[in-house]
């Protein structure tokens, strides 16, 4: 939850053992049980849509013409880990529930500048399948509407345009699949089918590995970061020359080469710029992309100075190797157990990199 990292302990405490298929909220109750209707509040009304810049999968969309529906609103931006873990369960609630009378919104409110990008945006919903409606939110207009302050975001709508539950970030899903059918039901819509989806997110959609992961998400530009760990300690906007340290602490890290750390990027200047971070988690995430539209930057990984093996992770081969050609997440490393700390290193081999966030599962 980008928007405030601050809750990070709350929320791990809050999924753990929660973000799976079976989890149960109620006592002992099965994933295939529906529990009693629970008494919720009212927290507003559904705000106006309009401000939307363009929408993809459907025509635009408006509170008056959404009643009588069940209406989820999920706000996500393309490089959030958090948000890309909780795609297949709301790609399998819109296709379940699409025809008791759900309709599923995606609202893509930008975090990082390029995510503004039109092309950027259809390429995430193509490639995640999400074949729902999506707002575009670039000017956070519908953000601010809704006061919401997290990627992801859920608000649950009942059939009268009125808001009635929210959940922020990842987990509960049982509890947030049995919303939808007590809204449903609510509308006289819920005479389907009960049993709760079964969700087996695999690749980048891949649950957490909550019982190992103790790094948190990191940024690269100046504006967040945090532990950076150069001798000299960071130039802000300009271009410099970098060193890394002998050794890091766990959740350090540091620049090696020429850079220029700007508030929400770092850029490479020269080829053979390196990055070293210390972390513990099975899998690490780099958001990053090339500096020029179209062109294309070569890297190596190495894990405690090693190719890495059955450890590398979807964007990088067996030796460590990979190539930007895309502004997103990477996922460099998932590593087998058992878990332990280990120390990256990123070489990229070209210059015009631009690297925004670290971030863990």
């Amino acid at each position: 939850m980008r928007a405030n990292q601050l809750l990070l302990g709350v929320l791990l405490a809050g999924v753990i053992g929660a973000s799976s298929d079976t989890a149960t909220e109620d006592g002992g109750m099965g994933p295939h049980m529906m529990s009693a209707p629970l008494a919720l509040p009212i927290d507003g009304e559904l705000p106006s849509l309009d401000s939307a810049t363009t929408w993809f999968n459907s025509p635009p969309l408006t509170p008056a013409g959404l009643r009588g529906k069940v209406v989820l609103v999920q706000f996500w931006t393309y490089t959030c880990i958090n948000w890309l873990r909780t795609v297949p369960y709301v790609r399998a609630w819109a296709e379940k529930y699409k025809d008791q009378g759900l309709v599923v919104i995606g609202v893509s409110t930008p975090e990082f500048e390029f995510e503004h990008s039109l092309d950027n945006v259809r390429r995430s919903v193509k490639d995640m399948g999400m074949t729902y409606p999506i707002a575009v939110d670039n000017d956070y207009a519908i953000w601010r509407a809704f006061d919401n302050n997290y990627w992801p975001a859920l608000y649950f709508v009942d059939a009268k345009g009125r808001i009635r539950h929210h959940h922020f970030g990842e987990g509960d899903y049982d509890k947030s699949e049995r919303m939808i059918q007590q809204l449903l039901a609510e509308a006289g819509r819920g005479g389907g089918d009960r049993a709760l989806v079964t969700v087996n997110g695999a690749g980048i959609e891949a649950p957490a590995d909550w019982g190992s992961l103790e790094s948190p998400e990191n940024y690269v530009g100046y504006a967040q970061t945090e532990n950076f760990a150069s001798p000299g300690g960071a130039t802000f906007d300009k271009p410099h020359v970098y060193a890394a340290p002998r050794r890091l602490g766990v959740n350090q890290w540091a620049l090696s080469g020429g850079w220029t750390m700007g508030r929400q990027a770092t850029v490479l200047n020269q080829a053979n710029g390196r990055i070293v971070y210390r972390f513990h988690a099975r899998d690490l995430h780099l958001v990053m992309g090339p500096v020029a539209p179209g062109s294309s930057v070569r890297f190596r990984v190495r894990i405690d100075g090693q190719p890495p093996g059955p450890a590398h992770g979807l964007d990088v081969d067996a030796q460590g190797y990979g190539t930007v050609t895309e502004q997103r997440l990477h996922q460099l490393i998932r590593q087998p157990r058992p878990i332990s700390d280990r120390e990256l290193e990123i070489e990229f081999l070209d210059p015009g990199v631009a690297v925004f966030a670290f971030t863990f599962g």
